[in-house]
């Protein structure tokens, strides 16, 4: 299991103290991948917030690669919070290991620990609205 201080690079997790982390880690979920394996498909359904622990991971909306992602950073959030098929894809350009939280790992947390369910929503408004910042200098810069 990844322990608690490993999660404190992730965005998500900021203002979080050991013991809340703990406490999400519990929920959570490791899942490997090998280099090419889908992991999200463009189009289907995603329930899950996924943490790259290890590895890249390339993101396409219809099959033009829109971002990649390494180790600290986490993608399909978006179906997460509207809970709307996946609006691109993840791939795996290596071997990838992430740790994930579920839909239903996240309304457990609301139940038993609302601050911590808070702070994780926005950190997670946060971290959305940063990469829509950068979408939107990429869009002005083209």
């Amino acid at each position: 299991m990844v322990e608690s201080a490993a999660f404190q690079k992730y965005s998500l997790f900021g203002g979080l103290l050991d013991e809340q982390i703990d406490r999400i880690r519990l929920l959570m979920e490791q899942e490997n991948y090998t280099a090419g394996d889908n992991i999200i498909v463009e189009g289907e359904r995603n329930d899950r917030i996924r943490f790259i622990l290890e590895g890249r991971v390339a993101v396409l909306k219809g099959g033009i690669a829109l971002a990649e992602f390494g180790e600290g950073d986490f993608f399909g959030e978006m179906e997460v919070l509207d809970v709307m098929p996946s609006a691109a894809s993840a791939k795996a350009m290596s071997a990838v290991r992430v740790m994930s939280i579920s839909n239903k790992a996240l309304r457990e947390i609301y139940k038993i620990d609302i601050k911590t369910f808070a702070l994780i929503i926005m950190n997670l408004a946060r971290d959305l609205s940063r990469r829509l910042r950068r979408m939107d200098d990429l869009a002005i810069d083209e």
